[in-house]
């Protein structure tokens, strides 16, 4: 039996106990032995001080921020929300620092591409300051616009001598934590422009592996004026997981095969040489019979036979000689074996074209996007937003047509994950790419909810943050998604389930040290926080669990006491206060029918009439094959 603590994932163990599967030798009662790892890792350990490094004042700290556990939670908000009971989709409003943290262990190694489009340091105001003592205290003040001295957002100016600092002790952390979530053959693209494009690269070098580069693509996306030159792009840098298992982009659309000739100019690396074909070749050209020689660059001659063509067919049997630049697949091709060309592409076919020259036919399967990125500018992600909301509520929001353009590899029920939301482009890119070939990928947003200032066209209409208007935008675009979707409409997923980032449901995992001795007792008996939903902690629950928030919940009724169950059966909670071995044996029959792969339960502490109520209860599901750690209480 264990006790639940509370905590989200702990990076920094996870990463001991890894180590410690490589080299069990240097782990002593739970702790590293560096001297050990050195001899180890042998001459592979650098001890020189003066090598490349990539460091600022606070680089540690940021570090840690990463690795330090959360005892938030995440508060589902159904009013907020659109078609809560089947939905997929997250939108969670809240720090993201503090939200990445939470949803490693329920998302870890699952999300298949991660775009964000971070705050460019511009010199402007600066939101995402992280207090390292208390981050969530801090986001609570955050979102009141407002620290603990009444002061506002704090401006990264660059005369500060931090201009840079500041901003990556901001990104470094997050972008930590974000790594985790991916899977091996997942992605991560991040807008930028010039005034941190290049420690970007190096602190991406340093999260991902240089190794695991994939493109620093320039956006062409508009004219801004400038001192010197005239800005006209933006820059968006993809790394992989592992580009070991990244596969190319496949080819998706109505046209699926490309077609190419067979032959060049003869030169050294293809001499002439002959090729027998029989009869019945296909011919894509009226009937005619050919000459014996013909091409003056790409010559080709007829060394046997007469290249007559008739009703789209090889008339009669030929030799053909030429400088061919795939012999060896056409004669494979020619005794009735597959042929794949060297991209490991199927070539489905060969055939004389109506010049008489040999084509070749293959599937087109992999898809190669261009670095410099046009055709998409800033203007269009405003007139989408403007266009849906009847408002312009967003500066310069990133066009969902630049994240469909980055996501040739989402496909299926992949999730795309977009922590600095904004207005919510990504979300409306994802509806519409399921709307184009029914797909079933799934979003995950997180968003501040930065208040819209009063002078705003936002605020004007009465947005009163960023999140209000992103959601707005959500519900507006899926329904135009659904409208303009000529078939298959209704099977599309356009809603989202909102959560809200916030203190702990329960009072033993927030304790407070200045609070009474006493009144902390008293507050144990029952230590749900006032204000707090039994549906509040059961989704806390299944979170610190790891288990997916956009599973549905069931309620049964076992003898007479409330049992939730989600993951198709893998995760019972009972909350009751009279949890006796009557209701142990319901559970036990619920098991039985729902036939799960995996079982955990979890029940209060406090429910337990007595402490032999407990132990049997225990015994019971134990009896049933609940492992002794998958007996969870709180």
């Amino acid at each position: 039996m264990t006790e639940m603590d509370g905590k989200s994932e702990d990076i920094q163990q996870d990463n001991i106990k890894a180590l410690g599967q490589l080299f069990p030798e240097v782990i002593c009662d739970g702790k590293i032995d560096f001297q050990k790892l050195r001899q180890v890792l042998g001459d592979a350990v650098d001890n020189d001080g003066e090598r490349y490094n990539f460091t600022w004042h606070g680089k540690a700290q940021a570090l840690r921020l990463s690795q330090t556990p959360s005892l938030g939670t995440l508060r589902p908000c159904k009013e907020e929300s659109k078609d809560w009971d089947t939905t997929q989709n997250l939108y969670i409003e809240g720090d993201n620092l503090e939200v990445l943290r939470l949803l490693q262990k329920s998302y870890h190694g699952k999300v298949k591409m991660i775009y964000i489009d971070p705050p460019y340091n511009t010199g402007n105001d600066f939101v995402y300051h992280d207090d390292f003592r208390d981050n969530l205290a801090n986001y609570k003040r955050l979102t009141g616009q407002a620290d603990a001295e009444g002061n506002t957002y704090k401006t990264n100016s660059d005369t500060s001598g931090r201009y840079h600092t500041d901003w990556l002790n901001m990104i470094y952390p997050r972008l930590r934590l974000a790594r985790n979530l991916l899977r091996n053959d997942g992605v991560i693209f991040i807008s930028i422009d010039d005034n941190e494009q290049g420690n970007l690269k190096k602190i991406c070098d340093e999260i991902f592996g240089e190794e695991n580069f994939l493109i620093n693509a320039i956006w062409i996306n508009g004219r801004t004026s400038a001192s010197y030159f005239t800005k006209s792009h933006e820059y968006v840098i993809g790394y992989t997981k592992n580009i070991n298992q990244f596969p190319l982009f496949k080819y998706k659309g109505e046209d699926v095969t490309i077609s190419d000739r067979t032959i060049k100019k003869p030169g050294i690396k293809n001499p002439p040489s002959n090729i027998d074909f029989p009869s019945g070749i296909d011919f894509k050209g009226p009937n005619r019979v050919f000459p014996k020689k013909f091409g003056e660059k790409e010559p080709v001659e007829i060394v046997n036979g007469i290249m007559e063509c008739y009703n789209g067919k090889l008339k009669n049997p030929i030799t053909v000689r030429a400088g061919w630049t795939m012999k060896d697949m056409i004669c494979k091709w020619l005794k009735g074996e597959q042929v794949y060309d060297q991209k490991g592409q199927l070539v489905t076919g060969f055939f004389f074209k109506e010049n008489g020259v040999l084509q070749y036919e293959k599937e087109k399967g992999t898809l190669h996007p261009n670095s410099v990125i046009t055709d998409i500018t800033t203007k269009s992600g405003s007139n989408r937003v403007s266009n849906l909301l009847d408002v312009d509520a967003f500066s310069f929001p990133k066009p969902m047509e630049l994240i469909q353009y980055l996501s040739p590899m989402v496909e299926n029920d992949d999730i795309v994950l977009d922590f600095f939301s904004g207005s919510a482009s990504t979300a409306d890119a994802v509806m519409n790419l399921n709307a184009a070939d029914h797909g079933k990928r799934r979003f995950i947003l997180v968003q501040l909810p930065e208040l819209c200032p009063d002078s705003s066209n936002a605020a004007k209409v009465g947005y009163k943050n960023i999140c209000e208007v992103g959601k707005e935008r959500i519900r507006r675009a899926g329904q135009a998604v659904k409208d303009n979707c000529k078939a298959g409409g209704d099977t599309l997923d356009v809603g989202f389930r909102v959560f809200k980032l916030d203190t702990s449901n329960l009072k033993k995992w927030q304790p407070d040290d200045a609070q009474p001795l006493q009144e902390t007792l008293l507050g144990a008996v029952d230590n749900l926080v006032p204000g707090r939903s039994e549906e509040d902690l059961l989704y806390e629950i299944i979170l610190k669990l790891g288990f997916d928030l956009s599973w549905p919940v069931e309620s049964y009724d076992v003898a007479g006491t409330q049992v939730f169950v989600t993951a198709a059966g893998a995760l019972f909670i009972c909350l009751a206060d009279q949890i006796t071995p009557v209701v142990a044996e319901g559970m036990v029959r619920l098991h039985q029918e729902l036939q799960p792969e995996i079982w955990k339960v979890v029940c209060r502490d406090t429910g337990f009439p007595t402490d032999a109520d407990k132990v049997n209860v225990r015994e019971i599901l134990k009896a049933e094959g609940l492992d002794e750690d998958a007996f969870v209480t709180l």
